[in-house]
């Protein structure tokens, strides 16, 4: 056993009482034995024996395990002792080898020209038996548990003050201290000890935790009770052994890692570590799986210079230059990423989105429906989408069709066998249909519609489409030519006949509730997600020393605590601009151009007040409104102006640092990476999740989190749980509707989960108060 160390023999003797004696002890007896046999690994001793058997007295008042306990299971426990006894046998001749080969090489300074003579015999030196005798004693401090002097105390919330106090509560000094904890092999110096009772520094590392937990043993404390009065007490851990792993995955996992992570048995931190990508990291659902394989294929076309709005040309033509192909280089190697589409593609896309989303129509055209910008952008990205998928190389992982990038046209869209082609590939590429095919197909009749369709209404874009093997054949286009508006028509049967097969078939991918499911079972859906804000109070750093972190920390309080007293849609929420008390408010007129609300100290009702224009809402003209803002006052309900005032006047400003503000009420964490201060969807989305992974997935290994059975969503999902709730608690759709500033039927539809379990139990609960009252 020589060739083991000592933390990985105890390695070794951890998965032998893991195996062994887990099923002879209680879960508080167990670690206080292993603790006993780590303590006689360190200081190299073997287990107290008399009459050539273990002394179980002498053991039983080390650890504070029963004697009779451990005697009774004497057979089980005593091959981890012998073990012990081996491997300080073995270890011992080469601690000797090692020592002596260190005083042959240590020679005292001579001269050159100096002769070699050898040492007599007599000069050479033994250690004395006292010498011997060192070890003997530091085992007894080791092994001993020194006793309290007084037993009741004013227990200080401070780290350092609760160390300092325990010292004097067992008479000791930082030395014997460090003597009595510390073993050979250990790293930790006795200075770092007394930076620990100074206040000057605190525990960081995974050693440093193991420390702190043979102190909380060796004064008999609960287990963590050194930890959680550390200022920043959700702080991961540094030093954990994840060897193979890239540096930026470690640094997502590490924080939802055990601090003894590295003195458990290779299996059990192999566990842990594909728990926590499986669980936290991506999450167990389907459609995650299938969205983290498909994110790593990029194959779409961007438009980075179409924006929402605009204006078009006089005549509403597209003008397309007439060497643009030669300007145009295409490289083969691009297409199995994302690239940017080619000019007259991007004109055409321009164009469209003019159309869509300008105040008025250009002469001589018309439409039916305006785009807001959120709608742009979701329709420029699944347009992109599909001509990637066309130009994307036949033998790459995306098994795109290979279309020349310069032969792409919105043209080519009133050819059904390019319809068809995309959402056989779609298909394949998912294993089934899904609504988002038909949301697609939606579009191809909304821009091919008679009298309002915008493609219809640009036959010139006929010219640039060429013959495609396979896809568009020249017969089709030499009648698209002959005959523009019947091709058109054509096209237009043949998309609703498709919107019609795949509703039939489509299957849910996504099951938006599938997150949430502990939440939404509970029988108070709020009361069990507000845990997650309690859980981010009861591991707040400490503002002072730990500025950004607590600013942090309270931007995400604050993110799930309005979330829950609003339910605003993620842009509502994100958008949401701040005015500090003692400013003018906005007018509203102002907010309706900006298209944004705010958040707002009101001297009238002597709170914080959230005022939201209608058009500011993506459902501006649904009943819920009627063309009236939206405005509510906050309750001051478990310290949320506290923490709001607090966010206002010192938070906000330490996650600006010097960064322009963009007036919003959340902002991001400015740092050398990312200088802009203003949140966009993905990045808010990714501050929401994030905040769940860390403070609301429960972590059976850590203790940490709330929620058993979470998983990370994102800041949508609160509106299900405000939905769910109301109608759990009154049965209504009308009144869960006012939670979410909604409709009944977009509730009934979308947003609440209200079982016939549910439906049963709400009308239970009332006439079983006709019998209560008998």
């Amino acid at each position: 056993m020589s060739q083991f160390s000592a933390k990985a023999f105890q390695r070794k003797i951890d998965a032998f009482c893991q195996l062994r004696l887990t099923p002879l002890f209680e879960d508080d007896e167990l670690p206080r034995l292993k603790w006993y046999m780590h303590t006689l690994i360190q200081v190299r001793k073997s287990a107290p024996r008399t009459s050539g058997k273990t002394d179980w007295d002498v053991v039983a008042a080390a650890c504070g395990v029963d004697a009779k306990l451990l005697a009774n299971n004497a057979r089980q426990i005593d091959p981890a002792f012998d073990a012990i006894a081996r491997w300080i046998r073995d270890a011992r001749p080469s601690a000797t080898a090692a020592t002596s080969e260190v005083q042959r090489t240590q020679t005292t300074p001579r001269t050159k020209a100096a002769p070699a003579v050898p040492r007599p015999a007599s000069r050479m030196t033994k250690h004395p038996t006292a010498a011997r005798s060192a070890p003997a004693a530091s085992t007894r401090a080791n092994l001993e548990l020194p006793g309290a002097l007084f037993e009741v105390w004013e227990d200080p919330a401070d780290f350092s003050e609760a160390l300092q106090l325990h010292l004097r509560r067992h008479g000791e000094t930082y030395w014997t201290l460090y003597r009595g904890i510390i073993g050979p092999d250990d790293t930790t110096d006795k200075n770092t000890l007394l930076s620990w009772i100074e206040g000057r520094r605190i525990p960081r590392t995974t050693e440093s935790f193991e420390i702190l937990s043979r102190i909380e043993r060796r004064y008999r404390l609960p287990a963590g009770y050194f930890k959680a009065k550390l200022p920043h007490p959700s702080r991961s851990a540094s030093g954990f052994e994840l060897s193979g792993i890239e540096p930026a995955e470690r640094r997502r996992i590490a924080w939802h890692l055990p601090e003894d992570f590295n003195t458990l048995s290779f299996q059990k931190r192999a566990e842990i570590v594909d728990w926590v990508r499986r669980v936290i990291i991506s999450g167990t659902t389907d459609y995650r799986k299938y969205q983290a394989v498909a994110a790593k294929q990029r194959y779409a076309i961007r438009f980075p210079g179409v924006s929402y709005g605009g204006r078009a040309p006089r005549d509403g033509k597209i003008v397309v230059p007439a060497n643009y192909e030669a300007t145009w280089v295409e490289d083969p190697d691009l297409l199995s990423g994302v690239i940017e589409a080619p000019p007259a593609l991007a004109m055409e896309m321009a164009d469209l989105v003019r159309f869509k989303t300008s105040a008025l129509t250009s002469v001589g055209f018309q439409r039916n429906g305006v785009w807001g910008e959120e709608t742009a952008s979701q329709k420029i990205e699944h347009l992109g989408l599909m001509f990637g998928a066309l130009a994307a190389a036949r033998d790459g992982e995306v098994k795109g069709y290979g279309v020349p990038v310069r032969q792409l046209t919105f043209g080519l869209l009133i050819f059904p066998g390019v319809w068809d082609w995309y959402l056989q590939w779609r298909e394949t590429r998912r294993g089934f249909f899904t609504a988002w095919e038909v949301d697609m197909l939606r579009i191809a009749l909304a821009i091919t519609k008679e009298g309002t369709g915008w493609l219809r209404q640009h036959p010139e874009l006929l010219a640039r489409v060429q013959p495609i093997a396979g896809l568009v054949s020249q017969n089709e286009i030499d009648y698209a030519n002959a005959d523009w508006h019947g091709a058109c028509d054509d096209f237009h049967k043949h998309a609703a006949h498709r919107v019609k097969e795949i509703q039939r078939i489509a299957r849910v991918h996504r099951d938006p509730f599938e997150s949430i499911m502990p939440v939404l079972e509970a029988a108070s859906p709020v009361g069990e997600y507000r845990k997650i804000t309690e859980e981010i109070i009861r591991l707040m750093p400490d503002e002072h020393r730990y500025p950004r972190p607590a600013a942090e920390a309270v931007r995400s309080f604050l993110m799930l605590r309005l979330g829950l007293h609003l339910g605003l849609r993620q842009k509502n929420l994100r958008q949401l601009m701040l005015n500090p008390k003692g400013s003018m408010p906005r007018s509203e007129r102002a907010l309706e151009k900006m298209k944004r609300g705010e958040i707002r100290w009101s001297d009238r009702e002597g709170g914080w007040e959230v005022f939201i224009p209608a058009v500011a809402f993506k459902n501006a003209h649904s009943s819920f409104f009627g063309d009236k803002p939206f405005r509510l006052v906050l309750p001051d309900l478990l310290d949320l102006y506290k923490y709001i005032d607090a966010y206002v006047d010192r938070h906000r400003s330490v996650l600006l640092r010097s960064a322009a503000d963009p007036g919003t009420f959340f902002v991001k964490t400015v740092k050398t990476t990312s200088t802009d201060a203003a949140y966009d969807t993905t990045s808010f989305y990714e501050a929401w999740r994030l905040t769940i992974q860390r403070y609301g997935i429960y972590n059976p290994y850590t203790g940490r989190g709330a929620i058993k059975g979470l998983l990370p969503h994102g800041p949508h999902n609160v509106r299900d749980v405000l939905a769910t709730h109301i109608l759990k608690q009154t049965g209504s759709y009308e009144q869960a509707s006012y939670a979410i500033q909604d409709t009944a039927d977009m509730v009934a539809k979308h947003y609440g989960r209200f079982l016939p379990q549910d439906k049963a139990a709400l009308a239970a609960r009332i006439l079983n108060q006709v019998w209560e009252a008998a």
